[in-house]
């Protein structure tokens, strides 16, 4: 079922994608910055930068997704993200590799503080 009142072009959301780009923004391009400027330097990766990454990153994922879709347009995907990350950050392939795999683990370690501070949160507001 459809939402009528929604843009649509094709099988792509144009309202949940803005969404989609302005979320990935603020979550994912701090991230990809500080992976970024750990491993090549301040140099070379800028803010506007990882921003450029992660929106280009989101818009071309939610085409080749309606496209594609399935195991090829996940693989697809991860080879588009790595070029992003060595074109804006100058880099390697393997470099852009590491840039990434960084970029996990510290979102992961912001997740997991995140939660317990959350749950510390909610286990003193409700005094448990």
């Amino acid at each position: 079922m459809r939402n009528e009142g929604l843009p649509m072009i094709g099988e792509i959301d144009l309202i949940g994608l803005l969404v989609q780009i302005v979320v990935g923004i603020i979550v994912l391009a701090p991230v990809l910055w500080l992976a970024g400027r750990a491993l090549v330097g301040k140099e070379k990766a800028k803010f506007l930068d990882a921003v450029w990454i992660v929106a280009l990153g989101t818009i071309i994922g939610a085409v080749v997704g309606a496209l594609i879709g399935g195991l090829i347009a996940a693989v697809i995907m991860f080879i588009v993200w790595l070029a992003l990350i060595k074109h804006f950050f100058d880099t390697g392939w393997l470099m852009a590799f590491a840039i990434a795999i960084i970029a996990v683990i510290i979102f992961i370690i912001i997740a997991a503080i995140l939660a317990v501070i959350g749950i510390g949160i909610l286990v003193l507001g409700f005094g448990l």
